[in-house]
C-alpha cells in the first residue's frame, strides 16, 4: 500500500477541521498516530522527527495526528510549520483547553488508520515502540488493545509513581482488568476497538476499561520509558482526587450501564427494608399506648423510608433513560467478532 499524503492544516483552519475519518468504508491507511498537545513547543519537531523514523522504514502508510489542546505558547504555528515538511502530519487546533480525553476523541474522529496508536507528546514514550506494537496486532487475531507499561518508569518516585502504583492497583482490583499501568499513554488499538468507545471528562486514564466492555481483549507489554527534558509535566498530586470520583463513574458505567435499577434500587432496598421494620416497630409500640413521639429513632426511620424509596424511583428512570439511549438513536446494545476460521477438513 502506497502512503497516502495528509493536507496540512493551517493553525486557523485546523480550528474547524472536518471530520475525516472514513465513514462505513475500508480504512485509508494502515496506521494513524494520535498525539495530544499541550504547551509542548520544545518537544514537538523531535516528537515529529522520531515518529517519522520510527513508521518509514515499515513501508506501512501513516499519519500523526497532533491535537493542540488550547496551548497558550506557539504549539500550534510550529505544528502548522512543521506540516508544510510532512505531508504525513496532520495537526489540530481545539479552540480552547477541553483536556486530553477530549483531545483524544478529536484526534480518533479523525483517524483514517487501520491500526490506531495513542502517544504522549513530551517524549517520555518512545515511538520506536510503536512498530512492534503493530506487527503484534498484525500477526495475533486473539488481541485488540495493546497497553504499554512502563516498568522502568522515570519519574519522580513520591510524587509521580508511587500514586501511579497504588492507582493502578486500585483501578485494577476496581475494574477487573488487570494492567499494571494504566497511565501510560503508549497503546494501540485496532480500528473497530475505538470506534466502539466515546470519551468524555477525563476517562482517558480507563480507556482499557472502556475498551474491555466494548469486547476488545487486552495484553499489556513492557515499553521505554525516557526521562522529561523538556517542558514540565502537566499532571499534579491533586489528580489522585479526580481519578477516584472517575472511578466511580467508570465503575457504575461498567456494571450498570444496562440495568441501573440494580444500583439504585438494590441500596434503595437496603435502606427502605429496615426503615419500614422500624416504623412497624415503633406502630406497635404506639398501639400499646406509649409515646414514640420524642424517639430518634421515629426519625431515623422516616428518612431511611423516603431515602430508599426515592433511589428505587431513581433507579425505575435510569432503566427508562437506558431504553431511551439505546432505542431511540439505535445504539447497539452488544458487540460481535469475527468467527475463527474453520481448521481444514484432513483427507
Amino acid at each position: 500500500m502506497q502512503p497516502v499524503d495528509a493536507v496540512a492544516v493551517s493553525p486557523l483552519a485546523a480550528v474547524t477541521d472536518p471530520v475525516c475519518g472514513p465513514e462505513g468504508g475500508a480504512p485509508a491507511l494502515d496506521v494513524s498516530v494520535v498525539v495530544p498537545v499541550y504547551h509542548e513547543r520544545d518537544n514537538l519537531a523531535e516528537l515529529v522527527q522520531r515518529v517519522g523514523q520510527a513508521l518509514a522504514p515499515t513501508g506501512w502508510s501513516f499519519e500523526l495526528i497532533c491535537v493542540d489542546d488550547g496551548s497558550q505558547d506557539d504549539s500550534v504555528a510550529i505544528l502548522a510549520a512543521l506540516a508544510q515538511q510532512h505531508p504525513w502530519l496532520r495537526p489540530v487546533a481545539l479552540a480552547r483547553n477541553y483536556g486530553q480525553s477530549t483531545a483524544l476523541q478529536a484526534g480518533f474522529e479523525r483517524a483514517r488508520g487501520r491500526y490506531i496508536v495513542t502517544l504522549d507528546g513530551d517524549l517520555q514514550n518512545d515511538p520506536a515502540d510503536i512498530p512492534a506494537l503493530i506487527e503484534r496486532l498484525q500477526h495475533d487475531p486473539e488481541v485488540d488493545v495493546i497497553s504499554g507499561w512502563r516498568h522502568q518508569r522515570q519519574d519522580k518516585a513520591l510524587s509521580r509513581k508511587l500514586p501511579s502504583l497504588l492507582a493502578n492497583r486500585l483501578i485494577s482490583w476496581a475494574t477487573r482488568v488487570p494492567l499494571h499501568d494504566y497511565g501510560c499513554a503508549l497503546k494501540a488499538y485496532r480500528r473497530e476497538i475505538i470506534e466502539r468507545i466515546r470519551l468524555y471528562g477525563e476517562l482517558h486514564r480507563f480507556i482499557p476499561s472502556l475498551a474491555r466492555e466494548a469486547g476488545a481483549r487486552i495484553v499489556e507489554v513492557p515499553v521505554r520509558h525516557h526521562p522529561r527534558t523538556r517542558g514540565q509535566s502537566k499532571y499534579g498530586i491533586d489528580r489522585t482526587f479526580r481519578v477516584i470520583l472517575d472511578l466511580v463513574l467508570i465503575v457504575f458505567f461498567l456494571r450498570y450501564r444496562q440495568r441501573p435499577l440494580h444500583a439504585f434500587g438494590g441500596l434503595g432496598l437496603w435502606l427502605l427494608t429496615p426503615g419500614l421494620l422500624i416504623l412497624a416497630y415503633l406502630l406497635g409500640i404506639k398501639l400499646g399506648g406509649e409515646d414514640i413521639g420524642g424517639r430518634p429513632l421515629l426519625l431515623a426511620g422516616v428518612m431511611m423510608v423516603l431515602m430508599g424509596a426515592q433511589l428505587i424511583v431513581a433507579g425505575l428512570i435510569g432503566e427508562l433513560l437506558i431504553r431511551i439511549y439505546h432505542e431511540g438513536a439505535a445504539r447497539p446494545q452488544y458487540h460481535t467478532r469475527a468467527l475463527p476460521a474453520a481448521a481444514p477438513e484432513r483427507s
